[in-house]
């Protein structure tokens, strides 16, 4: 394997930007989408910018997507006149030629004093409600915006809460969001995140197997959770995911620590995960996710696509070399939870973060 910090060249060229107002051709490939990928970058990592200023810097630095975080700074789901904000929302991302993922990560959006709350695991079923209308909300902009997916996670259980009663709740409170999405027609995209009590891809399965494997609930893939936490390498989990990937999120990480970093901070060989994703015929966005480093988003949206193209372009001339079989994978990521709920030995450290979800 080479090195990883071996393989990105120097330089680039071509940035793939195209003059402001300019249509970008849509489809599975996508512009400047090496092997087929197509990459997107999340609004909760330009925070600091208005929506329409976000989407005119993506769209310029040659992105295919945006992964759209509904949140107060963005297309608040709250506020008055969402179904209006929408359509005028759809019709920019329309003459920018962005394909969007909505995503529902946003911190506070809900509760001003909690982060991430309420969660779908509240004791409370008022609170719970609360969360699952604005998944359900979610999922009507998504269609009215011709995004590929809806993303959500499951939230952390509540200190002394016994384990099937959480996994109880979370199935209850996703029945009517899947309702609403097989309505729809937009999958619901569940991301396994360390310290949520799904956590892991074999969380996903267990998930999966309560709710009887309906079609709508697909899996949203963060690559540097599987870095983070699972027992596969991260283009393993890839392809031991691949049935069920709706939506990925992407960006650097070290074992152990649930930090989002920069490309070429953590330890991730990217080659081979881009090469799987290719080979697994995926072809929603991948989604650059760095949710803490909005006060250097622009410059880091321009350094990061420079580095998935490279790392894309290298996949592409890589002979693929042994890994590990499909089915192999497969079975990995569909074991049971055990006791604890937690699919790998060794503790997750939430880097400079409570337990509670992306950082």
């Amino acid at each position: 394997m080479t090195p990883r910090n071996e393989w990105p060249p120097a330089g680039g060229g071509g940035d793939g930007r195209l003059p402001a107002g300019a249509r970008r051709p849509q489809g599975p490939a996508g512009p400047g989408a090496p092997g087929g990928l197509r990459f997107g970058y999340g609004t909760n990592g330009l925070t600091d910018l208005r929506l329409d200023d976000a989407l005119g810097l993506l769209a310029d630095l040659g992105y295919a997507g945006v992964g759209l975080t509904l949140d107060h700074m963005h297309l608040d789901p709250l506020a008055p006149d969402l179904a209006a904000r929408t359509r005028r929302l759809a019709r920019r991302l329309d003459r920018l030629g962005l394909a969007v993922t909505v995503e529902t990560g946003a911190r506070y959006v809900l509760d001003p004093r909690h982060k991430h709350g309420p969660s779908l695991l509240d004791p409370d079923p008022r609170r719970r409600a609360e969360r699952v209308r604005l998944l359900t909300r979610a999922v009507h902009v998504a269609a009215d915006l011709g995004a590929h997916a809806v993303h959500c996670f499951s939230g952390s259980a509540p200190h002394g809460t016994p384990e099937h009663t959480a996994w109880a709740r979370l199935a209850d409170a996703l029945t009517p969001v899947l309702d609403a999405a097989s309505a729809a027609s937009v999958p619901l995209a569940v991301e396994p995140e360390p310290g949520h009590l799904l956590a892991t891809l074999a969380h996903f399965h267990h998930l999966r197997h309560l709710l009887d494997d309906p079609e709508p609930l697909g899996l949203t893939l963060d690559i540097g959770h599987c870095q983070c936490l699972e027992p596969l390498p991260p283009a393993d989990c890839v392809r031991a995911a691949a049935p069920w990937l709706r939506h990925v999120q992407i960006e650097d990480m070290r074992r152990g620590v649930h930090e989002h970093l920069p490309f070429g901070d953590g330890e991730i060989d990217f080659p081979p995960v881009l090469r799987a994703l290719t080979d697994s015929g995926y072809q929603g966005l991948t989604v650059v996710e760095l949710p803490r480093h909005s006060h250097a988003g622009p410059q880091l949206a321009e350094q990061s696509l420079d580095f998935l193209r490279r790392a894309a372009a290298v996949a592409r001339a890589r002979t693929p070399g042994h890994c590990t079989s499909a089915a192999s994978a497969s079975s990995s990521a569909t074991a049971v939870p055990t006791a604890s709920g937690s699919a790998t030995s060794g503790t997750v450290h939430d880097a400079a973060s409570p337990p509670g979800g992306t950082p």
